[in-house]
Order: structure tokens, then sequence, then C-alpha cells
């Protein structure tokens, strides 16, 4: 079986946007979901409705696939999967290396998603030496003096960061030297890495500082509401205050 160090995904080489790459997740999720009911075929609408997009934002997506569904019967839901897997690539062996075993590394290394989406985990690193051997989801802990070695040894070329924000940028260093080209950061920090290396960054306390935003986005319109001034004037003036000096409406960013 091919792993991540011999073989990248097509994406890329096929030209398919960055946008539509981060939907075909939700679209694999959705079909999974339909496959496991025995569901044959799905309309562009159903299929849309079940990933929360719009039906044509889907077709134009899968067209980049080279996936144009049947009139009057729809997508092939099982030859979609397959589809869609291998463009992604999750039809090969990818080991992964999990850095920072406290209790957010912990129950990362215990979810069960990862194997039946292509991911193995192939180590568990951690610096404290009392963690050395310890096993978490059937998995020996190994020190962190050994990263490079893990990292050769089993073909990683993703690693997922799970360390405080302080251990994050040298953490990042160490692996992108070993090799790895491909990072999932979970620490509250913004890493810096060269050009070949991709990062995606799970930020859990920006993610509710957005839905903070929005609470208290509705709590002004409903009180403005309630006092009988006129709710869409209340949104249309908060949108333009949000708005920056070109019309742009900037991030929602932690001070």
């Amino acid at each position: 079986m091919a792993t991540g160090r011999t073989h990248r995904p097509a994406t890329r080489s096929r030209g398919i946007p960055e946008a539509t790459v981060a939907r075909l997740p939700l679209y694999l999720r959705a079909l999974t979901a339909l496959s496991e009911r025995s569901v044959p075929t799905v309309s562009s609408e159903e299929l849309a409705a079940a990933a929360g997009v719009n039906s044509a934002k889907l077709r134009k997506d899968f067209s980049y696939l080279g996936s144009y569904g049947t009139r009057g019967v729809g997508y092939d839901v099982e030859y979609l999967v397959y589809q869609i897997s291998r463009e992604l690539g999750l039809t090969q062996d990818w080991p992964v290396v999990i850095v920072g075993i406290g209790n957010l590394g912990a129950a990362l290394a215990n979810y069960g998603g990862f194997a039946s989406r292509g991911f193995r985990v192939a180590a568990l690193i951690d610096a404290d030496p009392a963690m050395a051997g310890k096993p978490v989801a059937g998995i020996p802990v190994q020190h962190s003096d050994d990263l490079e070695k893990i990292i050769e040894d089993n073909g990683v070329s993703i690693g997922v960061i799970a360390t405080p924000a302080g251990a994050a940028q040298p953490v990042c260093d160490r692996l992108v030297a070993a090799g790895v080209t491909s990072i999932l950061n979970f620490a509250p920090t913004v890493l810096s890495v060269p050009d070949g290396v991709d990062v995606r960054k799970v930020d859990l306390s920006i993610e509710l500082q957005i839905l903070a935003f929005h609470e208290q986005r509705k709590a002004g319109e409903e009180a403005a509401a309630s006092d009988g001034a006129a709710p869409v004037a209340a949104s249309r003036d908060a949108a333009s205050a949000d708005q920056g000096p070109d019309g742009d409406v900037p991030a929602v960013m932690p001070a």
C-alpha cells in the first residue's frame, strides 16, 4: 500500500480551486451517510442540501472532477464516494504523528474516525519523559528526542501539533526539517513554514469568539426590536459599522 511520502494527491495538478477542495470532505461525508443507507443515486439538490451548499455550486465543484451526473437520475453514490476519496488522496494509507499528548492530543489519539478515512496514527510523541512508554489509545507514547527517527521510520508526511503555544513553532520546525510537508495545528499560535508546506489551523477559541460576536449582534437586534426600532435598520447599521474603508468586512480575530 502506498504511503504519504511516496504519493501526493492530484488536486493541485488538476487545477481544482482551494474552495472546492475545502468542500469535497463535506460532500464525502454526506455521500458516505447515503452509502451506509444503501441509497444508490442522489440528485444534486438532495446532496447539496445534505452538505449545506447550493446545488449550482455543487454541480460546478463536481465538474472539476469530471463528474456531471445523469439527467433524471442524478449521481451514482458509490462512484462519487470513490471519486472524491481518490481526489482527496484517501484511497491510500496516510501515516500521521501527533505531537503533544496532553488532554487534546490524547483525545485526538482516541478518535476512531482516522482509520476509516484513510489515516493511520503511526506515533504519539511528547516531551515529558514521564509519558514515554505510556499507552494512549493502545499506542505507546515516544519521547520527542526521537522525533526525526520516528518520522523517517514511518514515512510520515502529515504531522498534528497539539502542544502548548510556546512549543508549537520549535516542534513545527523539527517536523518540517524531518520531511513533514503537511501540518494540522491545534496550538493557539500562527506557525511560520517554508514554501511547499501546508498548514491547517484549528482554533476552538476563535470559533467561539465568532459565535459570541453573532450572539451579541442578535441580542442587540432583539433589544432594538423590543424598543420599537426597525430590526432591518439595526442590521444595516451594524453591517456598516463592521465594514472597513474599502467596504470589506474584516475577519473576526482575537485581540
